[in-house]
């Protein structure tokens, strides 16, 4: 009794040292064991520590099993503060079906009171999943009960409607605030500059910063370097200077990305060496150029063919406290192919994966076109994108591979077959591929055959057929016992 006494006054540091899902269940099992058993807060800090390691699967089971298999009191059940951050990361991770789910599970089984926050989180995570037409039904749902949304719930899906160039469909919702007693600000405004910027609707966005002015709502940093970059990006350059100096005299203090917007712009016009002059300038005016900067700038350089002063910029990064990101790597990368430094783009890519900086699907593309690409190189990249969770994109490459007559070979299928399998969730369309990966000629090796048959251990209680029917493909003559969770010759 002692020790878990002692363990209760812990349990913060406990959560703190949470680093795994074996450690966070290890605890979570010690936590309902407690005599008395600890209040919310514990179980909110320890699921709240899962989300932060992008642990959600075990994050869902443990909020599954305090609500569904042990009983505990409705006191003990996760409250928004702990839904908030789950529902947050799960659309971070693009896990949006799930999101969903947690979300009418919360509704539905009344977990908790879903107030403006919940809503945001959920509302928030359609928009950035580009699925504004089921945020603007949450708006609905939201206007027919107790929680009625608020400017902010408002400018989320506005913002996300002009990101997805609907910009006449948040023109609509803009137009519905007032008569709805929801009051406009600055960041409603400058979404809609944002957007319409974008289209190339300059009138309307004079007009409408006309009319935040008449109405009293001052444009701000933010107003400022949206529109120096939607004139930058229309080619508008010495405007976007002009409408720097305004807003200096305006005493608002332009930030990195205000400078960086501008820098872009000299830079899509071959300006670099004006670019360059601001860059330089940044340190004078109490402004740190950050890792955007440098990368506009390396890009910029690289379009001129000034690979050495491109180089020298990309070097300097480190000693400045800066780590290039894979946008920067990916304009390095693509530079020196320009120029056929082969052994120096294949240095990078070494140095950026070394960095743990991992590659996206622009950064496989570039390298498959700036080399002539083997079978071997294929199935390095495609390795790549599987551990990154890349499926489709390394389905897309087995395809460019038959495309150029670089054809797969039995390792290209297992690597690819491996990932499907190892993300847990597509069993389905792997029994599919391992019929296309057959009818090829070719079988699945030693690691796809162990891996299928951990899969088959670690289902004991619930074998997905998918997984039976593959086994047999890849070895028929092997006797297979799910109620024993073995195989046997």
């Amino acid at each position: 009794m002692s020790d878990f006494r002692f363990f209760s006054t812990n349990l913060r540091f406990e959560i703190g040292n949470v680093n795994g899902p074996d450690d966070a269940l290890t605890l979570y099992g010690m936590m309902i064991e407690m005599k008395p058993q600890p209040n919310v807060l514990p179980f909110n800090g320890l699921l709240s520590r899962l989300v932060k390691l992008k642990q959600y699967k075990a994050a869902l089971y443990i909020f599954n099993d305090m609500i569904s298999n042990l009983g505990i009191p409705l006191g003990y059940v996760p409250d928004e503060a702990t839904f908030s951050p789950l529902l947050k990361g799960l659309f971070r991770e693009s896990r949006i079906d799930e999101a969903q789910q947690l979300f009418r599970k919360i509704v539905r089984e009344e977990l908790c009171g879903v107030n403006n926050i919940i809503f945001g989180v959920v509302i928030d995570g359609l928009c950035k999943a580009g699925n504004t037409a089921m945020a603007i039904q949450l708006l609905r749902v939201m206007e027919k009960g107790s929680c009625r949304p608020n400017t902010h719930s408002y400018n989320m899906v506005i913002d996300g409607l002009c990101k997805d160039r609907m910009v006449d469909s948040a023109m609509k919702l803009f137009g519905e605030m007032p008569k709805k007693g929801i009051k406009r600000d600055a960041v409603t405004y400058s979404a809609l500059i944002h957007g319409l910027s974008t289209l190339s609707r300059w009138k309307e966005v004079e007009a409408l910063w006309k009319q935040m002015i008449d109405c009293h709502i001052y444009p701000n940093v933010i107003t400022y370097t949206i529109l120096v970059d939607g004139l930058c990006k229309e080619g508008l350059v010495d405007t976007a200077h002009d409408v720097l100096n305004i807003m200096i005299q305006k005493n608002h203090v332009p930030n990195v990305l205000t400078y960086s917007a501008l820098m872009h712009g000299y830079c899509l016009q071959g300006r670099v060496d004006e670019a360059r002059k601001f860059f330089d300038s940044l340190p004078g005016k109490g402004v740190t150029p950050s890792t955007t900067s440098y990368g506009i700038l390396i890009h910029g350089y690289f379009k001129m063919m000034k690979i050495d002063d491109a180089m020298g910029l990309f070097h300097e990064m480190p000693y400045k406290g800066l780590e290039p990101d894979i946008t920067t790597y990916n304009a390095v990368l693509q530079g020196v192919f320009r120029v056929h430094k082969y052994s120096v783009a294949l240095q990078i890519f070494d140095e950026m994966q070394a960095a743990d900086e991992k590659p996206d699907f622009y950064t496989y593309c570039i390298m498959l076109d700036g080399l002539e690409p083997d079978v071997i190189t294929y199935n390095t990249i495609i390795t790549g994108c599987c551990r990154k969770g890349l499926l489709e994109e390394a389905k897309d490459i087995l395809l460019e591979m038959e495309q150029r007559s670089c054809f797969p070979d039995g390792d290209t299928y297992n690597i690819i077959l491996r990932g499907m399998l190892k993300s847990g969730g597509e069993f389905d369309e792997a029994t599919k591929f391992l019929d296309v990966m057959v009818g090829k000629g070719f079988s699945p090796d030693g690691s796809t055959a162990y891996l299928l048959s951990s899969l088959f251990q670690s289902q004991r209680k619930e074998i997905n057929p998918n997984i039976l029917n593959m086994i047999k493909k890849c070895a028929p003559k092997l006797k297979v016992e799910p109620g024993k969770g073995r195989i046997v010759c």
